[in-house]
């Protein structure tokens, strides 16, 4: 069999499997992106060769992008999940023991602004952009959580955001900041006006996650489903076809995050992320327990959140410079 088409062949199988299990897209991308590398640096032509010394062609190709290419542990990490996930589902054949030169993962401490920094920025973020970096700091969410949130998830009676299919794939729930209330209602309240008007126009229908378009047939057209962040524009789904409102891009965010820490003179390194760090941050400075704080930003292992502690310690280790006594 031609190489071209037992390639297509094997990413199609791999797309599909990826959408059946619900990864988001830019996951299937990634993941695809990765396989057709590996495929290209061992020069394979055939699903057998794959199977042929598995382990030692992922390792190969691992120590390679460490050693050679230099490429960051996350970077070598995501190339390492898209060939497990390929060995173990697609082709189902689980690598064993596979023992790679890794990237160095260096500790670093993540970039925190203060109370009044936080203040000054959000001051000039104005409109949608406002309003998501608002929630961003408010309920520590990640970027790619407040752009895929629901209109349902959002719960004005018990003041919390539910955060659906998070990292891991868990929900949890975070805080509904009171000041955030009447802002997110009338937002909403504009949502609303635009569904009605794309469903006048033929239109209205949602992403749905895993199999609920056919669980709940009229549930993509409903306000409930709807993205609480919906993009300008429709657009063509490049999964289904069909063309629909998706919801606002990361980058404008970003974009905006930068234009206003620039404007009010911040020279950190900042970015979206960046608001969730301060978040956690913040909390432990009033004194919540650690543990609480560990939840509401989902994290699995506990010494995740821990790094957040370096902030309580004023100056390097908690040490006060000599040059202050004098």
């Amino acid at each position: 069999m031609p190489h071209s088409t037992q390639k297509s062949s094997l990413l199609d199988d791999m797309r599909h499997l990826l959408r059946r299990q619900g990864y988001a897209y830019r996951t299937e991308l990634t993941y695809c992106d990765w396989v057709k590398r590996f495929i290209k640096f061992h020069s394979i032509q055939n699903r057998e060769s794959l199977l042929v010394a598995s382990e030692a062609k992922v390792e190969q190709f691992l120590t390679y992008l460490a050693v050679n290419r230099s490429v960051a542990p996350s970077t070598q990490n995501q190339a390492f999940n898209a060939l497990v996930f390929l060995y173990s589902k697609v082709l189902q054949r689980p690598l064993n023991g596979v023992k790679a030169s890794r990237s160095r993962k260096e500790p670093r401490i993540p970039v925190v602004l203060t109370k009044e920094e936080v203040a000054d920025i959000l001051t000039l973020l104005e409109g949608t952009t406002g309003l998501i970096v608002k929630m961003l700091y408010a309920g520590g969410l990640r970027i790619s959580e407040a752009v895929r949130l629901r209109v349902q998830d959002i719960d004005f009676g018990f003041k919390q955001i539910t955060v659906r299919d998070g990292k891991g794939k868990k929900d949890r729930v975070t805080p509904l900041a009171n000041n955030l209330i009447v802002p997110l209602q009338q937002h909403l309240a504009k949502v609303a006006l635009i569904h009605e008007k794309d469903l006048e126009l033929g239109f209205g229908s949602v992403y749905l996650p895993y199999a609920l378009g056919k669980k709940y047939p009229n549930a993509e057209r409903e306000l409930a489903w709807q993205y609480v962040f919906p993009s300008r524009c429709l657009a063509v789904d490049s999964r289904s076809g069909i063309k629909r409102r998706h919801h606002i891009d990361q980058s404008v965010v970003n974009k905006a995050i930068k234009r206003s820490a620039k404007q009010c003179g911040i020279t950190k390194k900042i970015s979206a992320h960046t608001f969730r760090h301060s978040f956690a941050t913040h909390l432990l400075q009033t004194g919540t327990d650690i543990r609480t704080i560990q939840a509401l930003l989902g994290h699995a292992d506990l010494q995740t959140t821990m790094i957040y502690t370096h902030v309580l310690q004023q100056g390097a280790q908690g040490v006060t410079s000599p040059l202050d006594d004098l």
